[in-house]
């Protein structure tokens, strides 16, 4: 009897130690579960969330630091293939985040990658890398290998968005490595060394291009209030002129709702829809749809309104020129844009207090498209082509 007892406790000792979960398994569980209950775009990406949890449960039995868990969740996030997911802590071994940390565009075509477009003013560009050069190596290593790290497991047949994103994560590069840009440019082997910048710290950047047509450039500062004054006041000094060109081709970190409706409230005498809100109540199988309006505000330009976007315009940039189009506003020229998905929440895990965030919301131009979907009415192959447009105006 007491040989059966001490058999017994035994087995209820082991059962108790192989449920103890270390911080990172339920933070990950946490994880997991937060982007399973909010994320707003699991349907419509086919992401199979749930072998997500099958591939990476089980490594979580191995981590040991805080470091090794969040190089873990970042190939976690990996699975969602979408700019607008991350977390708010990184290492120096972490990738930068796109787009706001990239600074040229690479597709592939037949088998080969090229250069498609540029940031202008940053390192790439400033390296002398140009649009059409075919990249044949990144820091002495070929493309394809290397794309793997990117691109979801929980498929073996990744589609071209995911591709696309794993190519833009790839060349954004890691904070801790230099770049090497191996190239052929007119059968010859060219090496770049692209150094990263920093953003600008003017809001705005204004000019006149001709003598009807006059230029404001935001720079990256969509997120920043103080950008109210300073564009109401470039503005009123631009009123004699019969066309403005708003420039959001360096829009890449996004912004808030309140800094772009304040901007569009100049361009309108009464008040009008901008953008769709769309939110899963998945408790009660139901959904939350609602229309975000833009007012007047101040003295209104009538003038004629054209928007510039690109590959570096990103989720709120994104937001103002559905808006504008979507109001008539203006005419958008340009590439795709950053295809940022959603409106983003922001989360914290419970043990080792990490923050993340992800769009819980979707969000569409007012006629139904989705706003990543939406194509410029003026589309351009590059940068250098959509500034060439903007030239043109008259």
């Amino acid at each position: 009897m007491k040989q059966l007892l001490i058999i017994v406790f035994a087995l209820l000792l082991t059962g108790s130690t192989s449920f103890a979960q270390t911080k990172y398994q339920k933070d990950f569980i946490e994880f997991w579960t937060d982007i399973n209950n909010h994320y707003a775009y699991l349907e419509q990406q086919n992401i199979e969330w749930e072998k997500v949890k099958e591939i990476y449960e089980p490594q979580t039995e191995k981590i040991a630091n805080n470091n090794e868990f969040i190089r873990f969740l970042e190939n976690v996030l990996n699975e969602l293939h979408n700019g607008h997911s991350s977390l708010n802590t990184n290492l120096n071994t972490s990738n930068r985040l796109i787009p706001s940390g990239s600074d040229l565009y690479v597709e592939e075509s037949g088998n080969k990658f090229y250069i498609k477009d540029l940031r202008k003013g940053f390192g790439a560009d400033l390296a002398g890398l140009k649009i059409g050069m075919e990249v044949t190596l990144l820091n002495g290593k070929p493309i394809e290998e290397q794309l793997k790290k990117f691109l979801p497991k929980y498929t073996d047949t990744p589609n071209q968005k995911m591709y696309q994103y794993a190519l833009d994560m790839l060349f954004a590069g890691t904070h801790d490595t230099k770049r090497e840009i191996t190239v052929i440019e007119n059968g010859k082997k060219k090496i770049f060394y692209p150094v990263t910048y920093g953003n600008r710290e003017e809001l705005l950047y204004s000019k006149v291009l001709n003598e009807k047509t006059a230029y404001i450039k935001i720079n990256n500062s969509l997120g920043n209030n103080n950008l109210i004054a300073e564009f109401d006041k470039t503005l009123d000094s631009l009123f004699r002129y019969k066309n403005l060109v708003i420039d959001l081709t360096e829009t890449p970190g996004g912004g808030n709702t309140t800094v772009a409706r304040a901007i569009m409230g100049r361009f309108t005498d009464k008040l009008l829809p901008y953008q769709i809100h769309e939110f899963d109540e998945k408790q009660y199988q139901t959904k939350r749809h609602w229309v975000e309006y833009v007012t007047p505000r101040k003295d209104i330009y009538k003038g004629n309104v054209y928007i510039l976007v690109g590959h570096w315009t990103g989720s709120m940039g994104e937001g103002m020129a559905i808006g504008f189009d979507g109001m008539k506003r203006a005419k958008i020229i340009g590439t795709q844009m950053a295809g940022l998905i959603g409106a983003i929440s922001n989360f914290q895990l419970s043990e080792t207090k990490i923050g993340f965030q992800f769009p819980t919301e979707r969000l569409y131009h007012i006629n139904g498209t989705p706003r990543e979907n939406f194509v410029p009415e003026l589309i351009t192959k590059n940068m250098e082509e959509t500034m060439q447009k903007a030239k043109e105006i008259e």
